[in-house]
């Protein structure tokens, strides 16, 4: 699917534990320059039922802004079949081995690789993330269901599933009937039964209503989802049980063969979530209320130097979030323009929140996109204000996650054996050809032979194609029609939905079977959050106290930080603006180039850490970090107003906070008006030399 040229790095299979996943570098095409000095993009396409390339088969694509913005970017995609014997924990092993590979080949880059995870790919980077901190830049997670029991009364009721099946012995059962291979169909099938409007008119009636037009887009997508891949049922088993119906990623209580907690408070780079209100399959709930699980407090954020922030596009799909043109233009864009950013904000809950650069009337030459991209900061209250579970929700899907576990060892026990011993790998793979799904396009393909006459009858329909006049009655009779029939299933999925919600808060909210399953149903802690570390509350005490004891240590450097985000922080928000004047200075004077990346982000968390702690303290300690020359605090002063007058300008609170910070510095502000903008900022563009595209070249010359 993918519409660029690659070139194989790693080859999954060739690894100790072998799996059928490949690193592929992108060669980037005419048009497009990467800069080596800039961090890698990794792309890891979701394995959920369907091929492999969704996350760059375009030009407005995952891969295609990240080119865009002049990074490098890497693709980690999969063959059809599983390797025999392959699990998570080895796609996990495998997916830390790629970024070694591309870490080591990038030693000039400002950074780790940012690692774009979509849908099922986002839950692995998670994992591979939190057991190797180390070879992370930022982390992008789009439609990414992490906390798999959440959502809304009355919304996403796909949550449900598991429990009104009675838990995973059917997915155990599904893998007995592969002969020890699940059928990715089956998981597509699962999507489209979500929207059945779409799934059995909607999709069929524009092909064919706009047959002039339609095809080529409709055969793109098409080709993807169609493209029916498989699992190990090992695979499919760990990810239903551990995830789905346990909900056990959240929580810590997922670990290793060698006995290693998988804690996502072990990531050490910066989280981006971009979720969807419009988005049935991953609703913000899922996408988000894992903070909710792992963190008390945004302090408690703070204390494990965690970054995350999070988009909630307004209605765009499950699968708009990483394949629609609209939003790779947009959110996509804007992240990957502005990700050195993302990376040096100071610990915290942040929301990106984009605004069209034309009402960004000031300093609108520091806006790389079409977009200014804000990041305000957020509370955990912000999160609960979306809606989601009460301690009762979160007792029912407990009860449901314990039957889960019952019926699958009582399957175990007494079916299992036998459902093993009546299918062979022959008849698993005829069950798998005449999944529906499959059979739907056998059936009306060329290998049937009592078609065979369609080919050059629609040749001749092409030859003579005399369109209906968009006038005619029976153009809008047609179209009358096909609302109909769509409200008509619509309504049935709707009417469907409220009988399942219903029906699980009916059966799982019973006391006696709570009781019975073992839910302590007089607890008022959640059945799933994260343990309590004492010893991180102890390196948290001890790391406090070598802050307060640093706070006159420093320099120039250390000044100017701590005095930026103080006056800042009145805003409560980060605007991309402000960093790209940073940028621009650092571009401009030679001697500031000396700190890298990774240090400046240090500093700017150190700083940020202090004025927490005792803020002031930290201000009042400003005077000792100052030089003595006057023409230099005069000159770090202008410097400081420069780069918050790039955001906007500075008033109220801000203006009180600067004239603070003047007494501080030991200096007039009057008398602190000379200018420290540096000249227009040149090209990010890098010196690549590559140039080459899979594909229509139309598509090469999209971007100049």
């Amino acid at each position: 699917m993918l519409d660029y040229a690659v070139e194989l790095i790693l080859d999954g299979r060739t690894l100790d534990r072998p799996v059928n996943y490949l690193l592929t570098r992108v060669v980037p095409p005419c048009g497009f320059e990467t800069n080596p000095s800039k961090r890698p993009f990794v792309i890891v396409d979701p394995r959920a039922g369907h091929g492999p390339g969704i996350g760059g088969f375009k030009a407005d694509s995952e891969i295609g802004v990240a080119m865009k913005a002049g990074h490098p970017a890497y693709f980690i995609g999969f063959l059809p079949d599983a390797v025999p014997g392959q699990t998570i924990l080895d796609i996990v092993a495998a997916e830390a081995r790629f970024l070694e590979e591309v870490i080591a080949r990038h030693p000039d880059a400002d950074g780790n690789p940012c690692v774009i995870g979509n849908c099922q790919a986002g839950w692995a980077v998670m994992i591979v993330a939190a057991l190797r901190p180390e070879l992370f830049g930022p982390i992008i997670i789009a439609g990414t269901p992490l906390s798999h029991w959440a959502g809304a009364r009355g919304q996403y009721p796909m949550r449900y599933t598991g429990g009104l099946l009675g838990g995973s012995w059917l997915t155990a059962l599904a893998g007995d009937l592969g002969a020890g291979t699940f059928d990715g169909a089956a998981l597509v099938q699962n999507f489209e039964n979500q929207n059945p409007a779409n799934t059995f008119w909607t999709k069929q009636y524009n092909l064919w209503s706009r047959i002039d037009t339609e095809p080529e887009r409709y055969l793109q997508f098409e080709k993807w989802w169609g493209g029916h891949i498989t699992l190990n049922a090992e695979e499919m088993q760990w990810i239903v049980d551990e995830l789905f119906v346990g909900n056990h990623l959240a929580s810590g209580n997922i670990r290793t063969p060698d006995g290693t907690a998988i804690d996502l408070r072990s990531i050490r780079s910066p989280i981006v979530v971009f979720c969807s209100k419009g988005d049935n399959i991953t609703p913000p709930q899922q996408a988000l209320d894992w903070i909710l699980d792992v963190y008390d407090s945004v302090d408690d954020i703070r204390a494990w130097g965690q970054t995350i922030v999070y988009a909630v596009h307004d209605k765009v799909g499950h699968l708009g979030i990483f394949v629609s043109a609209g939003v790779a233009r947009k959110e996509h864009d804007e992240l990957a323009s502005n990700i050195d950013l993302i990376d040096v904000l100071p610990p915290g809950l942040y929301e990106a929140v984009l605004t069209p650069k034309g009402e960004a009337v000031d300093n609108p030459d520091l806006v790389t996109g079409e977009w200014v991209m804000r990041c305000e900061a957020r509370t955990l209250d912000d999160i609960r204000a979306l809606g989601g579970n009460d301690l009762s929700d979160e007792r029912k899907f407990a009860s449901a996650a314990r039957l889960s576990e019952i019926n699958l060892s009582l399957y175990r026990a007494f079916a299992q054996p036998f459902v093993r011993a009546a299918v062979n790998p022959q008849l698993a793979g005829a069950i798998r050809r005449l999944h529906p799904l499959r059979l739907s396009y056998e059936m009306f393909g060329a290998s049937n032979p009592f078609l065979a006459w369609v080919e050059s009858a629609a040749e001749t329909v092409r030859a003579d194609r005399r369109p209906t006049a968009t006038d005619n009655p029976l153009m809008k009779i047609q179209a009358l029609t096909s609302q109909h029939i769509d409200d008509g299933l619509e309504a049935i999925r709707k009417s469907a939905e409220r009988i399942s919600e219903d029906a699980f808060h009916a059966i799982y909210g019973v006391p006696t079977l709570q009781a019975a399953l073992g839910i302590d149903t007089t607890s008022q802690k959640r059945p799933r959050k994260a343990a309590r570390s004492k010893l991180h509350e102890a390196l948290v005490e001890r790391r406090v106290e070598t802050l307060k004891k640093s706070l006159t240590r420093g320099s120039l450097a250390e000044g100017l930080v701590r005095a930026l985000l103080w006056v800042g922080m009145a805003r409560k928000s980060v605007d991309e603006r402000g960093f790209a004047a940073i940028i621009r200075l650092r571009e401009t004077h030679p001697a500031s180039r000396q700190m890298p990346l990774s240090d400046f982000k240090a500093l700017i968390k150190e700083q940020f850490l202090m004025l927490i702690i005792d803020e002031e303290a930290a201000l009042a300690a400003l005077p000792d970090l100052m030089p003595e020359p006057e023409e230099v605090r005069r000159q770090a002063f202008a410097v400081l107003r420069d780069i918050l007058e790039a955001s906007g300008s500075l008033d109220g609170a801000i203006s009180e906070r600067m004239q603070r910070v003047a007494g501080l510095f030991g200096i007039d502000p009057a008398l602190s008006s000379e200018k420290a903008k540096p000249p227009p900022r040149q090209s990010s563009a890098g010196r690549g030399r590559s140039c080459a595209r899979k594909g229509p070249s139309k598509a090469t010359s999209r971007r100049p």
